[in-house]
């Protein structure tokens, strides 16, 4: 298994920079979580990461390394070659094409040929039954879950050694979020190492590591999952936990200020 290692990462979208000397580090066989709201630059380190960024006119510095090789100046098939595949925000499937072919499509230029792209699909269909269930129906007419576990699956059949997971569970009903959850789990146990870029903390922190916090394209905080979890400030930003001593005195000073206010009235 390999880690993956970034240094120095800055990237800009013509005069407007997302990131800002960002460094972080995927330890073989771990999900680490990056956590942040949107425009905090999650997206674009992972189109750093995927060697996307000039499909979005972006340019970076800095240095990417997975298993010690150099992915800057890679092109993207070949990064998916290298072991590192993503799946992007929005689930983005091929509509008009089946779920089979989606699945096809996924093991393009996989490594081991047809032999191992048969065991990718039935590894595929283990995790998600659903998209055996229906092979030769439109992606377009699956339910936005059974869409991310086709977008899932087909980054699946190039059999990743580095899984990108961007948002996986935006849009998801709570009981089907909470379901993606648990194959990722399933996924990372099978050795597959996974960065996982997530708005919702609470799922992120649960199955990380180690994470890190992007505000404004910068890394703010990082640290062991468990860490940061207890941490007032994540817990306040990010997992929506209010402070009850904090709490109590801003309801004591509310309350002598209103007493002050009949006095004085």
């Amino acid at each position: 298994m390999a880690t993956l290692e970034i240094r120095g990462l800055s990237v800009g979208y013509g005069p407007v920079r997302s990131l800002r000397d960002v460094s972080l580090d995927v330890p073989a066989g771990a999900i680490t979580a990056v956590l942040g709201g949107n425009g905090a630059g999650k997206t674009t380190l992972l189109r750093a990461i995927s060697r996307t960024l000039g499909f979005h006119r972006g340019t970076g510095t800095g240095t990417v390394r997975f298993d010690g090789r150099h992915l800057d100046g890679l092109r993207p098939a070949q990064v998916v070659a290298a072991g590192v595949v993503q799946v992007p925000e929005g689930r983005q499937v091929f509509a008009r094409m089946t779920v089979a072919d989606n699945l096809r499509a996924g093991a393009l230029g996989a490594r081991g040929g047809r032999k191992a792209s048969a065991g990718a699909l039935a590894r595929v269909h283990e995790l998600f039954p659903v998209l055996a269930q229906r092979a030769h129906q439109r992606a377009g007419l699956l339910s936005g879950g059974e869409q991310q576990m086709l977008a899932m699956g087909r980054a699946l059949m190039a059999r990743p050694r580095l899984l990108l997971l961007d948002e996986p569970s935006l849009g998801l009903a709570p009981l089907m979020a909470a379901k993606i959850a648990e194959t990722v789990q399933e996924i990372n146990a099978a050795g597959t190492s996974v960065l996982l870029v997530e708005q919702n903390a609470a799922i992120a922190l649960r199955l990380a590591s180690t994470a890190y916090v992007l505000e404004v394209g910068e890394v703010t905080l990082e640290g062991p999952a468990d860490e940061l979890t207890a941490s007032d400030e994540v817990r306040r930003r990010y997992l929506g936990v209010v402070d009850e001593t904090a709490a109590a005195d801003a309801d004591r000073a509310a309350g002598s200020a209103r007493t002050l206010s009949r006095w004085s009235a």
